[in-house]
């Protein structure tokens, strides 16, 4: 097996949401900045909500004409 190919692993690397909750984890970064997390993902909230990125939604409602 070679040596010196794997990158390094923190295995308390910070996650942090947007929406403010972070937690920690194992991953080859310290820290990862995330948009949704399992505290604010509409799945795991029950709510019934849409979660737009970079305007998808808007696109796709122009584009069907949806109101």
């Amino acid at each position: 097996m070679k040596e010196k190919i794997h990158p390094k692993y923190f295995p308390n690397a910070k996650v942090v949401c947007a929406c403010g909750n972070s937690f920690t984890t194992g991953s080859t970064q310290q820290v990862l900045k995330v948009e949704v997390c399992s505290k604010c993902h509409p799945f795991f909230t029950g709510e019934q909500r849409i979660v737009d990125t970079a305007g998808r939604v808007e696109r796709f409602k122009r584009k069907y004409k949806i109101q």
